[in-house]
C-alpha cells in the first residue's frame, strides 16, 4: 500500500518546502498539517537537492512556485483540501480543513497527468482485506451520518419525490472543469443528454451551495426550470438526494464520487479522478485509465490511502476513521445548535459549560422563567433546552409543539462530582424523553434499538477496552485500596441517591438503599454482600445515607466500603445487584452479571437479569458493544476541555486517563460550599 508522509516526531528528517503563496504562512492549520507530515515550510530560494516547492493545486498563485521550480529544477508538491473538509467552505467563516492531499505527482482534478490518487488507483494492488473493509464501513458510515466534503446542509430538509434524474451544477471557473477536459458547453450538453436519455422523467438540477449563497455563479439558473426540469437550491443532504435519483449526471463534481458510493453509475462529461475505472459512464474518457475497480477500492484510495488527515483535538495526524469521528462531533453540534437555544432550569455554575457545549453556533440564551423562555424561543426560532430534572407538566404545556430538548450529564462525566460543581465533559441532549425515565421512549432507547452504523460495533469495542484498561468510570474519583474481602460468592450493591430522578421514575418496590440491601440479602442469604455508598451521599451532598453500623447490624451487608474504587470492586465480585445505578452499566462492560430491581437504560435488552417489568417497546436484543455504542458514542455530546472543540469520546477517555483536565477554579469551590449551606434557597440555583 502507498505510505503516508513521515511524521517528523517519529524521527524522520523534515524536507524543506518553499512556498510562494501567503496562505501557507497565514493559515495555521495548513502549516501544522504540513509540519506534522514532514515538511519544513520556508520562503526564499530552494538550494538543496532535497528541497521542494509547495503550491496550492492549480490556484492563481501556483504559477509563482511553478516558475521558481522551472528556474531551479526543484520538484513541485501540490496541496489541496481532502474530500472531507469541514462544516462550511473555507471562504465562509474561515474554517480550516480536516485533511490535505499532499501530491508530489500532480493534482487530483487535473487529468493531463496522473495524480497521486490516480497512481494509487492504477498501480496499487488494492487487495488488502482490512483496508477494503475499512472502506466499505467508511462508505456506510458517511451515508448514515450524512457527511460530505462540506456539511452546512440540513438532512431533515425534504428532497423531491423519488424518480428524478439528477443533474449536478458546478461554479463557473472551477478548476476541476478547466483542467478536467470540460468547459461551459459540457453543462449544456449534459442537460440535453439527461432529457434525451430519460424521456418523460423529471430532471432536477442541483445548484452548487456557493451559487445558492450568491458567492459564485453556476452554469444553470432559475431560467432553466420549465416543464419537467426544476432547479433545487435548498441545502439538502447529498445522500438523501442520491437516494431518490434514478440517474446522476455530472461534469466533475465531487457529488459524482458520492453518487458512486450511493450505488449509482453516474454519467460523466468531464475527467474527474473517479472516472475511467469502470464505475461511471464516461462521455470523455481518459485513455490511460483502463483498470476496473470496485467502489471500495476507489474509496480506499481517495479517502483512506491518499489523504493526510489531522486530529485538531490531539494535534496529530490521524486515520480516516479518527477524522470522521471528529467531523461527526462537530457536524452534530452544528446541526443541533444552528438555530440557537433558550435554556431554562440551568443552575448558575453550569452556564459557562453549557455555553461551550450548545452555544458555538449561536450564543445560548438563559431564562429562569419558563413562560419567558418559551415565548422567546418561539419568537426567535430557537430551540428550548431544559435541565431534565426541571421539566414539569406546565413547562411541557407552555412549549406545546415547539422543540424541547432535555439536558443531563453523560455517562463519562469528569474527575469529580457534579454535586461538588465539577463541570461535565459530556452532556446528553434528548428530544424524545430522558434516559432514566422508562415510562416513555428516549433518544437513547431509539439508538439502542436501531443499532450502530457500519464499523460502530468495533469502534465501541475499542472504546470499552480503553475505558477498562484505564479504569475509567463516570466520576473517576481518587480511592483508597480495597481491604481484604471475605471469601465466597461476592455481590456488589451500589448505593444510590434516594431522591434521584432515576429512582423516582425508574424504581419499583425498592426505593431506598435499606430496601435494596434487604432484597439482595433475602434472595442471596449465603452470599458475601459488599455495599458501596454513593459518592454524592458520602460527601454529604445528597440523600440516602446508610451507616456502616446500621447495615452490618441488620445483617444486610457483610462489609460497607466507603470511598472504595468502583473498578476494583467490580473486579473483585461475581455480580452486581442494583436499582438503576450507572455502576450496573460499568459492571456490564467489564463482564459481570447484573441484576436490576428497577429499569435503567441498560436493562430490558437481554443483557441483564431484570426483576422489574420491562417496557414492551424494548424488544431489540443488542450486543454489549451495540449498547456501549449507543450510550457512550451516539447519545452524549462531548467537549474537549483542552481545545474547546466538540470531540469524540475517545478524546475524553484519553484526557481522563492522563488526568489532562483543567481543575475547577476557586469560584467553583466556593459555590460548592455554599450549595450545602443554601440548598433550600432556590434563588441561588435557578
Amino acid at each position: 500500500m502507498i505510505a503516508q508522509p513521515a511524521d517528523p516526531a517519529a524521527g524522520a528528517q523534515a524536507r524543506r518546502l518553499f512556498v510562494f503563496s501567503g496562505g501557507f504562512l497565514t493559515q495555521p492549520r495548513i502549516r501544522r498539517i504540513l509540519t506534522l507530515a514532514g515538511y519544513d515550510i520556508r520562503i526564499g530560494k530552494p538550494r538543496a537537492e532535497s528541497d521542494l516547492i509547495g503550491v496550492w493545486g492549480k490556484s492563481p498563485t501556483a504559477p509563482r512556485g511553478e516558475a521558481v521550480a522551472d528556474w531551479t529544477g526543484t520538484p513541485v508538491v501540490r496541496i489541496e483540501d481532502a474530500f472531507l473538509r469541514s462544516i462550511r467552505p473555507g471562504r465562509e467563516g474561515g474554517e480550516p480543513p480536516l485533511g490535505l492531499l499532499i501530491d508530489p505527482r500532480g493534482v487530483h482534478f487535473d487529468s493531463s497527468a496522473p495524480s497521486q490518487i490516480e497512481h494509487i488507483l492504477a498501480t496499487d494492488p488494492l487487495d488488502d482485506g482490512a483496508v477494503l473493509q475499512r472502506a466499505r464501513d467508511g462508505i456506510e458510515r458517511l451515508k448514515a451520518l450524512h457527511l460530505s466534503k462540506y456539511n452546512n446542509f440540513d438532512p431533515a430538509l425534504p428532497v423531491p419525490e423519488p424518480g428524478y434524474v439528477l443533474v449536478l451544477d458546478q461554479t463557473r471557473g472551477d478548476a476541476s472543469i478547466e483542467h478536467g477536459g470540460a468547459n461551459a458547453a459540457s453543462f449544456r450538453e449534459m442537460l440535453v443528454f439527461a432529457q434525451e436519455e430519460h424521456p418523460g422523467a423529471r430532471v432536477v438540477i442541483k445548484t452548487h451551495p456557493e451559487t445558492a449563497a450568491g458567492r459564485r455563479p453556476g452554469h444553470y439558473t432559475e431560467g432553466h426550470a420549465h416543464g419537467r426540469i426544476s432547479v433545487l437550491s435548498d441545502p439538502v443532504s447529498p445522500w438523501a438526494l442520491m437516494e431518490g435519483a434514478i440517474a446522476v449526471y455530472t461534469v466533475s463534481s465531487q457529488l459524482g464520487f458520492e453518487a458512486i458510493m450511493a450505488g449509482h453509475r453516474p454519467r460523466v462529461f468531464g475527467q474527474p479522478f473517479y472516472a475511467g475505472w469502470g464505475l461511471t459512464e464516461d462521455e470523455n474518457p481518459v485513455a490511460r485509465r483502463e483498470r476496473r475497480l470496485t467502489r471500495a477500492q476507489l474509496f480506499a484510495a481517495a479517502m483512506v490511502l491518499a489523504p493526510t488527515w489531522y486530529d485538531p483535538c490531539r494535534d496529530r495526524l490521524c486515520s480516516f476513521e479518527e477524522a470522521v469521528d471528529h467531523l461527526e462531533a462537530g457536524v452534530r453540534a452544528f446541526r443541533e445548535d444552528r438555530n440557537g437555544h433558550v435554556a431554562v432550569g440551568m443552575r448558575l455554575w453550569k452556564r459557562r459549560h453549557l455555553q461551550s457545549a450548545f452555544g458555538r453556533e449561536r450564543r445560548l440564551v438563559f431564562e429562569d422563567d419558563p413562560g419567558r423562555a418559551t415565548a422567546r424561543a418561539k419568537a426567535e426560532g430557537r430551540g428550548l433546552l431544559v435541565w431534565a430534572g426541571k421539566e414539569n407538566d406546565r413547562f411541557q404545556e407552555l412549549a406545546g409543539d415547539h422543540a424541547l430538548v432535555r439536558v443531563e450529564d453523560g455517562f463519562l462525566r469528569s474527575r469529580g462530582l457534579g454535586a461538588e460543581l465539577v463541570p461535565p465533559l459530556s452532556l446528553v441532549a434528548d428530544r424524545s424523553g430522558i434516559y432514566y425515565d422508562p415510562s416513555r421512549e428516549s433518544d437513547l432507547e431509539k439508538l439502542i434499538a436501531d443499532g450502530p452504523p457500519a464499523g460502530g460495533e468495533m469502534r465501541a469495542e475499542r472504546l470499552v477496552a480503553r475505558l477498562v484498561a484505564a479504569r475509567l468510570t463516570k466520576y473517576n474519583l481518587a480511592a483508597a485500596p480495597l481491604p481484604d474481602l471475605p471469601e465466597g460468592h461476592r455481590i456488589l450493591v451500589p448505593g444510590q441517591v434516594e431522591d434521584d430522578a432515576s429512582i423516582r421514575l425508574g424504581a419499583g418496590r425498592e426505593r431506598t438503599n435499606i430496601a435494596l440491601l434487604s432484597r439482595v440479602r433475602s434472595e442471596n442469604p449465603e452470599a458475601v454482600i459488599l455495599y458501596k455508598p454513593h459518592p454524592d451521599v458520602e460527601a454529604g451532598l445528597r440523600a440516602g445515607a446508610v451507616s456502616k453500623a446500621e447495615a452490618e447490624a441488620l445483617g444486610l451487608a457483610d462489609i460497607v466500603l466507603s470511598g472504595a474504587d468502583p473498578v476494583s470492586l467490580i473486579d473483585a465480585v461475581d455480580e452486581v445487584w442494583t436499582i438503576t445505578s450507572l455502576l450496573g452499566f460499568e459492571a456490564l462492560i467489564r463482564g459481570r452479571r447484573v441484576t436490576c430491581l428497577g429499569m435503567p437504560f441498560y436493562a430490558g435488552w437481554g443483557l441483564t437479569r431484570d426483576l422489574f417489568e420491562v417496557p414492551a417497546r424494548r424488544t431489540a436484543r443488542p450486543s454489549l458493544a451495540d449498547l456501549a455504542h449507543a450510550a457512550l458514542i451516539a447519545y452524549p455530546r462531548y467537549v474537549d476541555p483542552v481545545s474547546g472543540l466538540p470531540c469524540p469520546p475517545e478524546v475524553i477517555a484519553e484526557r481522563l486517563a492522563a488526568n489532562d483536565i483543567p481543575l475547577p477554579g476557586p469560584a467553583n469551590r466556593i459555590l460548592s460550599k455554599l450549595q450545602g449551606l443554601f440548598a433550600s434557597q432556590s434563588w441561588l440555583w435557578r
